[in-house]
């Protein structure tokens, strides 16, 4: 009872009952609450994530076209590799390596 009798002063303080709504309104209420800025923050990080990776492939891509512009050997090779193009007198073999899986043994 004494713990009650001290508690409900401060429950009936205005100020006390002003914040306590404040801090409910802005954490679960508000356009930006809590929840939603760390789904933000999760999507930013995965964003930067995907750029890292594009910006990779573009080097890649980048060093590749520069070999292709620089020796015509490449480019016969990118293309037979790539787009399985040949020469005329020539016969197209495709090898697919075999995979091994647990469920066939």
């Amino acid at each position: 009872m004494k713990m009650l009798a001290r508690i409900y002063p401060i429950i009936k303080n205005k100020y006390f009952v002003s914040i306590i709504c404040f801090v409910t309104w802005m954490a679960f209420f508000d356009p930006k609450d809590w929840g939603t800025i760390i789904a933000r923050k999760d999507k930013l990080n995965e964003l930067q994530k995907s750029e890292q990776g594009l910006i990779k492939q573009i080097a890649e891509t980048r060093a590749e076209l520069r070999l292709l512009k620089l020796n015509a050997g490449t480019v016969e090779r990118y293309s037979r590799e790539k787009y399985m193009m040949k020469k005329d007198n020539e016969d197209l073999f495709l090898v697919k390596p075999q995979q091994n899986n647990k469920d066939t043994q």
